[in-house]
C-alpha cells in the first residue's frame, strides 16, 4: 500500500527538505539497520520525543493545578486519551497543542514541539516525504494499488490500515488516520500547489471496506476533482499500452525547482533527487497522463461507475 502504509528505507541520494541543494541522503530510515548502538534509531528517536513531550504536558498541567479529566474537557478529550499524550502513546494534532498551550497558559512552550511531533506521527520512511509534501509547488501521482493518501476519505484509510499484516493496534491506526488527513490540509494552502493523479481503474474498481466505503471514495474523488488546481485521470483497464507499468510514483517539485521522486514496493521505500531520474520519472509521468482518459473523461467515468454500484 502507498503513501506510508508500506514499511521500509529509504535508498538512493537527496538532499534533506529544505536544505542546501546538492545530491546528498534524505534519510527515510537508511543507514540504520546497521546501527552499532551509537546513535538511536529513528522510530526509537520518534518514541523518545512523544515521552518527551508528554512529560512537558504533564508537568503544565499539574502546574495548572488541573487533573486529567478537568484538563481534558477544556481541550475536548476524554481523561483516558489525556494519559495517552502524557505517556506519549498517542500523538496530538498540531491544533490539540496549540489548545493545550492557550488552556496551561505554557506562552508558546508546547507550540515548540509541534515540528516534531507531527514528523512523530508518519512511519518513520514517511517522514521526508511528509514534509516535502509541505513545501511541494506541484506534485505529480501515478497509483496502480489503491487511491492516492492525500484523496482517502477517512473510510477508505480504516479500511486499508485494518488490512494491514502484520496487524496494526487501534492506537496506530487513529494515529495513522490523523495523519494522513492532515496531510489533505495541501488542498486548502495558498498558493495552491499543482497536482496530478493518475490511476489504473482497477484501483477505482476494488471496494475496499465495501461498497459504502467505495461510493463514497468515488464521490469523493468528483469532488476534489473539480478543484481548479487539481487534475484526476483513469488509466483504463482496455489500455494496451501503458508508461507505468514499473508501478506507482510520486514527482515532487518544490519552489527552487528541486524535483523528488518517490516510491514504495513491498516494504521498502526510496526518495530520489538525481536530476537524471527525476527528469526521467517526470517525463514517464507525462506520458501516463497521455494514455490515460482526459481529465473530463475521467469525471465522467467515475460518475458512471458510481452509478453503476
Amino acid at each position: 500500500m502507498t503513501d506510508g502504509t508500506a514499511g521500509g528505507v529509504a535508498t538512493d541520494a537527496a538532499e534533506a527538505p529544505g536544505g542546501d541543494s546538492g545530491e546528498a541522503m534524505v534519510g527515510l530510515g537508511d543507514g540504520w539497520d546497521a546501527d552499532d548502538g551509537a546513535g538511536r534509531r529513528p522510530e526509537e528517536e520518534a518514541a523518545r520525543v512523544m515521552v518527551a513531550f508528554g512529560q512537558t504536558l504533564k508537568t503544565l498541567r499539574l502546574r495548572a493545578g488541573l487533573d486529567r479529566a478537568e484538563f481534558g474537557k477544556l481541550i475536548g478529550y476524554s481523561a483516558a486519551t489525556v494519559g495517552s499524550f502524557e505517556q506519549g502513546r498517542r500523538i496530538p494534532t498540531p491544533r490539540t497543542i496549540d489548545r493545550a498551550d492557550e488552556v496551561l497558559r505554557a506562552d508558546g512552550l508546547l507550540g515548540l514541539w509541534k515540528e516534531q511531533v507531527e514528523r512523530a506521527q508518519y512511519p518513520v520512511f514517511f517522514q521526508g516525504m511528509a514534509a516535502l509534501e509541505k513545501e511541494a509547488v506541484e506534485l505529480l501521482a501515478y497509483d496502480t494499488l489503491v487511491v492516492k493518501g492525500l484523496l482517502q476519505t477517512e473510510e477508505y484509510m480504516r479500511a486499508l490500515l485494518a488490512m494491514r499484516r502484520p496487524v496494526l493496534d487501534q492506537e496506530t491506526i487513529e494515529q495513522r488516520v490523523a495523519a494522513r488527513l492532515a496531510r489533505q490540509d495541501i488542498f486548502d494552502r495558498w498558493p495552491a500547489p499543482l497536482m496530478s493523479f493518475v490511476m489504473d481503474e482497477s484501483v477505482l474498481r476494488r471496494p475496499y471496506g465495501g461498497m459504502d466505503v467505495l461510493r463514497g471514495q468515488l464521490e469523493h474523488l468528483l469532488l476534489i476533482g473539480q478543484k481548479r488546481n487539481v487534475e484526476i485521470q483513469v488509466m483504463p483497464l482496455g489500455c494496451e499500452e501503458s508508461a507505468g507499468v514499473d508501478g506507482p510514483f510520486t514527482v515532487v517539485s518544490r519552489h527552487d525547482g528541486k524535483k523528488f521522486v518517490y516510491a514504495e514496493a513491498q516494504g521498502t521505500s526510496a526518495l530520489q533527487t538525481d536530476a537524471a531520474q527525476t527528469t526521467l520519472a517526470a517525463a514517464r509521468y507525462g506520458i501516463i497522463r497521455s494514455q490515460s482518459l482526459t481529465s473530463r473523461e475521467s469525471l465522467a467515468f467515475i460518475e458512471g461507475l458510481l452509478a453503476s454500484l
